[in-house]
């Protein structure tokens, strides 16, 4: 799904209940996270409950490195925000990963404010592991 659509759906949705079950149903249309993918190498520190990231590295026809994310959590609604980032990073050049602010769309989706500290430092800490993987894509020894 890509984020333009998550953006679409969240107008729909009037009240913060129904935005939390639709992040709690993106989390359970992630595609399952494959058992050799739940390394300590993709575990996400900082986040309260576990979540896993793995990047996949391509380039795209121009040469630029591409980057693609598969991930988990053992939460319903962070495995929701993993869908999200994953949605809205997924399968785009490392530096627009890089230059991307995700604030600017959870305010949109009006998720920023209703997140608890936790789960923002956890979302925080998600997006850092996303530029870090990003920023790993363009160094010289990638």
């Amino acid at each position: 799904m890509s984020i333009s659509t998550i953006i679409d759906d969240f107008e729909f949705l009037d009240d913060w209940e129904d935005r939390y079950r639709y992040v709690i149903e993106l989390g359970k249309a992630l595609s399952p996270l494959p058992d050799d993918e739940r390394t300590d190498a993709n575990k996400v520190n900082g986040c309260v409950s576990q979540v896993w990231l793995s990047a996949q590295y391509s380039k795209n026809d121009q040469g630029e490195p591409l980057v693609s994310f598969i991930g988990d959590s053992d939460a319903h609604i962070v495995r929701g925000l993993v869908a999200i980032l994953i949605a809205m990073f997924s399968n785009r050049p490392a530096t627009e990963i890089i230059d991307t602010d995700p604030m600017e769309i959870f305010n949109q989706l009006g998720l920023k404010e209703h997140l608890t500290p936790q789960r923002s430092n956890g979302l925080f800490s998600m997006v850092e592991r996303i530029k870090h993987d990003a920023r790993q894509a363009i160094s010289p020894a990638h």
